[in-house]
């Protein structure tokens, strides 16, 4: 279920090369603070992923709202919503 959002999260991230050592960087907008980097986009894509998943789960163990990406929400009791 969280996979679904993950990957959604995934589709909304636009990536960027810029002047450093990891020359790869991706950010999800509508997720605040979620960024990554990588040295190919390969592993800036993994490293994005990580992120969103550690940023859901400090969410969702704080009691934080999760927006929605898409179709998919998390409810704040760990559920995905589907619209």
């Amino acid at each position: 279920m969280l996979i679904q959002y993950i990957k959604a999260a995934l589709e909304h991230a636009k990536y960027e090369i810029i002047d450093d050592e990891e020359p790869y960087y991706g950010e999800v907008p509508e997720l605040q603070g979620v960024w990554a980097s990588g040295k190919t986009l390969e592993e800036c894509r993994k490293n994005l992923e990580e992120v969103i998943d550690e940023w859901i789960i400090i969410r969702l163990r704080k009691g934080f709202p999760t927006p929605p990406i898409g179709n998919f929400n998390i409810e704040t009791k760990g559920e995905l919503a589907v619209a």
